[in-house]
């Protein structure tokens, strides 16, 4: 807002009254008579002079605008009035005095060159600062965001710019560029103090003027290499803070050349504007940044473990998530190898009432409390139930089926310990192709405390495999009509063909097979999970993952 002049008395008529006033100004009495003016007054009403009658020196919109506010109008009148006085458009602002006093601003609407220039140069700003946002948000990468900064700070700001980050505790992260050079990263450590200005950006305070800083003080790791053969070939330098969301997000540093103009007051504002967009961007990148990392952490807990042969034994895991673009959800296999060869590993193979990730969490849960219970897995029954026992304790947490295998490898065959809480029963494809199912039930898990289980013995002759599968895979509804399911017996159909077949080579083929029945389909998560003895007799031990 443009801050109006103070009305003038009386005794202080004359042009030079005003001199001041950025606007020309007329201070008129109740009566019309010309009380007072300024210089910019008399430059743009010619025949205006103290004393004189208004409609005698002044248009007539003028005139009749002040009769208004002297008292002659009924209702209250606009403070604004407009006409031309000459070739000018004009717009004029009553400011009324005491005694029907009036003190009239007149503003052209005809901007002169230099306010047009200015202007022009605001609308380039606010133009560059448009761009700035737009490529700063095109991806939230740190690195991204310090390249973006430098690069246009150095192109439309000044001659060089370098950001330094903020320190991990050891040293700095420094990004520099001259303009239309490359951006070059490194890390370092620096002293705050070397620069002045420096300490108190990078804790985002104030920091001190241009004109109060030494070139020849910049230290050699602020200058890119390219911008000049010497620290003391620095013109001039400013230091802004890079404001973050909570909490700095670095500082800019910008250098001139000698030869050019020194860093102005309003080009020191402008930075600052430049600077709080490019640390507004940087902030949201570092958030963004540090959740990744976080959301990477705990998804490795949530993710189905790589499988391979151990001990002797083969085994291979596929998954599905009923989300498209989701890598979890309630479905769920996990392996703990044994200790040494001679002792059973555990596979286990589950589904989580649910979907999603709230489901996967549950799923972590229990693959975590299943590492912990591995010492009774001797005992299948104890290890389940105390599974169970610490689902109940658990707070609304979702009903649970699972498939338990201790698998050993005896000479060339393996000999598997299988159980089932509530879950369909694993299927074993036999070398001759006969497809069998193991005879096991029980009770799902995080229901009731009364549990019952079955335990069967399957030997597996090499080549043979033990398919555990989630009812994703059997309830998957597709085929020629969209809505037939897929099943046991068209799954045993599946399988069959897969006599001596590599487990890898069993997952994926009914995976295969699944998801072309389903066709684009919606469907529930779906999980499957082979073990099998290695079909050339005698596999060394050394070819274990």
């Amino acid at each position: 807002m443009v801050a109006l002049p103070k009305q003038k008395s009386s005794h202080d008529a004359g042009p030079a009254a005003q001199h001041c006033d950025p606007y020309p100004t007329v201070t008129v009495d109740a009566a019309g008579t010309v009380l007072s003016y300024n210089e910019q007054a008399a430059d743009l009403l010619a025949r205006i002079d103290v004393g004189a009658a208004l409609p005698d020196v002044a248009p007539a919109w003028l005139a009749e605008a002040h009769l208004r506010h002297a008292g002659g109008a009924r209702t209250a009148p606009s403070a604004w009035a407009g006409g031309r006085i000459g070739e000018l458009r004009v717009k004029a602002l009553a400011g009324p005095g005491a005694a029907g006093t009036v003190t009239w601003w007149l503003v052209s609407d005809s901007a002169p060159a230099g306010a047009a220039q200015e202007l022009a140069r605001e609308r380039a700003r606010a133009a560059l600062l448009q761009e700035l946002s737009s490529e700063l948000l095109t991806s939230l990468d740190v690195a991204h965001c310090r390249e973006v900064t430098v690069r246009r700070a150095a192109r439309h700001l000044a001659d060089a710019a370098v950001l330094v980050g903020m320190s991990d505790g050891r040293d700095f992260p420094v990004t520099r560029c001259t303009a239309g050079g490359p951006v070059t990263e490194e890390r370092i450590p620096l002293d705050a103090g070397q620069l002045p200005g420096l300490a108190e950006a990078l804790l985002g305070l104030p920091t001190t003027p241009s004109a109060w800083i030494d070139p020849g003080a910049v230290p050699s790791w602020a200058v890119p290499e390219g911008f000049a053969g010497e620290v003391a070939a620095v013109g001039s330098v400013v230091v802004v803070p890079l404001p973050g969301h909570g909490a700095p997000a670095g500082c800019l540093i910008l250098l001139r050349r000698p030869g050019r103009a020194p860093f102005g007051s309003a080009e020191e504002r402008f930075a600052r504007l430049f600077a709080a967009r490019a640390g507004a961007a940087l902030s949201l990148a570092r958030s963004h940044a540090r959740q990744a990392r976080f959301t990477d952490v705990l998804m490795r807990d949530l993710l189905p473990p790589a499988l391979g042969r151990v001990h002797g034994i083969c085994f291979s895991g596929r998954y599905r998530s009923s989300t498209a673009g989701e890598r979890v959800g309630g479905d769920f296999y996990d392996l703990l190898p044994g200790a040494v060869p001679e002792a059973e590993t555990v596979a286990v193979l589950g589904d989580v009432c649910g979907k999603g990730i709230e489901a996967a969490v549950v799923a972590g849960r229990v693959r975590h409390a299943l590492q912990a219970l591995v010492p009774f897995a001797a005992d299948h029954t104890r290890l389940l139930t105390l599974l169970n026992d610490a689902l109940l304790a658990a707070r609304q947490a979702p009903f649970v089926t699972l498939v338990l295998v201790s698998a050993v490898r005896e000479g060339p065959r393996v000999r598997l310990r299988v159980s089932s809480a509530g879950h369909p029963a694993p299927l074993v494809v036999r070398a001759g192709g006969r497809v069998e199912q193991v005879p096991v039930g029980g009770t799902l898990l995080g229901a009731i405390e009364e549990l019952e289980f079955e335990t069967a013995d399957v030997v597996l002759e090499p080549g043979e495999t033990c398919l555990l599968y989630s009812d994703g895979i059997t309830e998957a509804r597709g085929g020629p009509l969209s809505d037939v399911m897929f099943g046991e017996d068209r799954l045993r159909a599946v399988l069959a063909p897969c006599a001596g077949m590599p487990t890898e080579a069993v997952t994926e083929h009914v995976q295969m097979v699944a998801a072309q029945w389903l066709g684009g389909g919606p469907h529930d998560d779906m999980a499957v999970l082979a073990i099998g003895a290695p079909g050339r007799p005698g596999a060394s031990p050394n070819e274990d993952l």
